[in-house]
């Protein structure tokens, strides 16, 4: 992992996990506002759209697995390069997406990107920040979150003010270059220390890491569903494109507010389950709501289920960090449960497309991700610090 202990690096460092952590769901939440423009000139059904979303997050899923391998191989400075330059060729790609299997692809390719960048974020964070991790995971978490509500709330604006849907969606490749070039300059002289090629084995040997896998998927399975359906939902009961994206807005800056605020109130005690809980009873109301009344409080349901899935999204990455005391280690396990969590979390949006299709609406897949935010509940009664050295007794 980075090993530059100059104390003037470490804002640097910040601010690249700002930077880079803004460019990791532009991408997924962009196409949802303007579904109605893409639609109309690609001919992509229920089907097709759900793509856009499962694909990318079945390969962000697979490239956690392989991404420990690749930084065995290549490093965590050229792997965080080269990702970041995958991600800035999907983007741009976009504005020659002319039909929709090609769009599709992109998402693929941004997909890839994104994976390994998420693979290796934060196990750089406990090295670079060991005093500071529940803090520097929250901004890193809520910045992901914000570039989601930054993505889907240009959109409309960019293809009002008279750009095409495909070159609204390839804006989107400047501040993937910025990125790239913030990472090119300060990660220039800072060395990787190649981590372990048999620890992604050891880790999948132990049953907590599987539970973190289902809790983190479960959840995640929310926010793929809302990212790509929520928009739709109210454009199909009269909404506007532009309403619709301020609606995906509200929603994701709840959740950038609750993946900084709820780490940030978690800090002083390692023990996160009653925060964790918190997220619960968030998402129980909002997704019920949605399923229920979609019309009464619309901001409030999509507020409360993004603060719940940010504040979860946040607070996961914290807990696996907590387990082993190792930067490599910890690092190591929390890409796995992103791994496995985001192969389930890809299932989301494309059920929430066969429900559609058997039920004629979209209600009866916020009551099947209400459903899994309840059993959910029941993973995180297993995440007792205490249990931790038992769980996790992964030696160096």
């Amino acid at each position: 992992m980075m090993t530059d202990m100059r104390p003037g690096r470490d804002w640097a460092m910040l601010a690249l996990v700002v930077l880079v952590g803004l460019n990791l769901r532009p991408f997924i939440a962009a196409p949802a506002p303007i579904l109605a423009e893409i639609v109309a000139d690609t001919g992509l059904g229920y089907g097709g759209i759900a793509m856009l979303t499962l694909l990318p997050m079945f390969l962000m899923g697979v490239g956690a697995f392989v991404a420990p391998g690749l930084q065995v191989r290549t490093g965590t400075r050229r792997g965080l390069l080269a990702a970041l330059a995958i991600l800035l060729a999907g983007s741009a790609l976009r504005l020659f997406a002319h039909d929709g299997l090609t769009l599709i692809a992109t998402a693929a390719l941004c997909g890839i990107g994104v994976a390994f960048i998420q693979a290796a974020f934060p196990g750089i964070i406990k090295a670079r920040f060991p005093t500071s991790v529940p803090v520097v995971t929250g901004l890193y978490s809520a910045v992901i979150m914000a570039g989601g509500a930054f993505g889907a709330r240009l959109m409309p604006v960019l293809v009002h003010a008279g750009f095409g849907w495909r070159a609204a969606l390839a804006w989107l490749a400047l501040p993937v270059a910025l990125a790239l070039a913030a990472a090119w300059r300060i990660l220039s002289d800072v060395e990787a220390k190649k981590p372990d090629g048999t620890l992604t084995r050891r880790l999948l040997r132990r049953p907590r890491t599987w539970a973190l896998m289902a809790a983190f998927g479960l959840i995640n399975a929310g926010y793929s569903s809302m990212i790509a359906w929520l928009a739709p939902y109210y454009q199909a009961q009269g909404w506007t494109s532009a309403d619709g994206s301020g609606l995906v807005a509200v929603m994701a800056a709840c959740q950038a507010a609750a993946a900084l605020g709820l780490p940030f109130l978690a800090r002083g005690n390692v023990d996160r389950r009653r925060w964790l809980w918190l997220t619960i009873a968030f998402q129980i109301i909002g997704f019920f709501g949605l399923a229920r009344f979609p019309e009464l409080a619309p901001a409030l349901w999509a507020g409360l289920c993004g603060a719940g899935l940010g504040g979860s999204f946040a607070l996961a990455i914290v807990t696996a960090l907590d387990h082993l005391p190792s930067p490599e280690q910890a690092g190591a396990l929390a890409a796995l449960m992103q791994g496995g969590g985001f192969l389930i979390a890809a299932i989301g949006p494309y059920a929430m497309a066969v429900l559609h299709d058997w039920t004629g609406g979209f209600a009866a897949g916020w009551y099947l991700h209400l459903g899994c935010v309840l059993v959910t509940a029941l993973l995180y009664l297993r995440f007792d610090p205490r249990s931790y050295p038992v769980a996790m007794p992964v030696a160096g």
